[in-house]
């Protein structure tokens, strides 16, 4: 439409009709790539926690500015891409009729010689592998929920893994987990 002034809902304003068409353009073929990359993946068969682990935007598109996660990120695009084209169910056979999360909590938490055992490990884990770390310091919060130490492990790992995110989103959750664990420790 040749505009020579864009306003996204997510980001500065674009002056100028080439620029706003060239940064229109990268925003396209970022999304397709992903729509491509997930439904290949999809129609091979994969489960969607492998294609959110092992889609990557080519650099050529993340290098630009106008595409650095701000507010989303692709791995919540393929996430929506997912339940747009299959559905639910996620390929994981577990997890078609689950536990309750705080019943596999307290089993992987007795197998790990208790819940401190889990939080502490999260806290070893969370400079070098902040996912593994965010999964098994919310294990050990669900298999011990009263259990303040184990409390100020999580709000500690989650204000790490906040620190180390970039999209709004993102930082607003884990933010979020972490004062949900301050606050049950100033009420103790």
């Amino acid at each position: 439409m040749e505009a020579e002034l864009f306003l996204p809902a997510h980001g500065l304003p674009i002056c100028g009709k080439e620029r706003i068409a060239s940064v229109l353009d990268d925003v396209a073929s970022a999304l397709e790539y992903l729509v491509g990359e997930t439904l290949a993946l999809m129609n091979e068969g994969a489960r969607l926690s492998d294609i959110i682990h092992g889609i990557k935007i080519p650099t050529s598109l993340t290098d630009k500015p106008w595409l650095a996660p701000t507010y989303d990120e692709p791995e919540f695009v393929i996430r929506n891409l997912w339940r747009l084209y299959g559905g639910w169910y996620d390929g994981n056979p577990a997890n078609l009729k689950p536990a309750a999360d705080s019943r596999l909590s307290q089993e992987l938490s007795a197998l790990a010689g208790g819940a401190q055992k889990l939080a502490s490990r999260a806290l070893e884990l969370s400079d070098s592998d902040i996912r593994s770390a965010c999964h098994l310091v919310e294990m050990a919060s669900l298999a011990e929920p009263e259990n303040g130490a184990i409390h100020a492990i999580r709000a500690e790992v989650y204000q790490r893994r906040r620190a180390g995110e970039t999209s709004l989103m993102a930082k607003g959750i884990y933010g979020a987990a972490a004062n949900e664990s301050k606050a049950r420790l100033e009420s103790e």
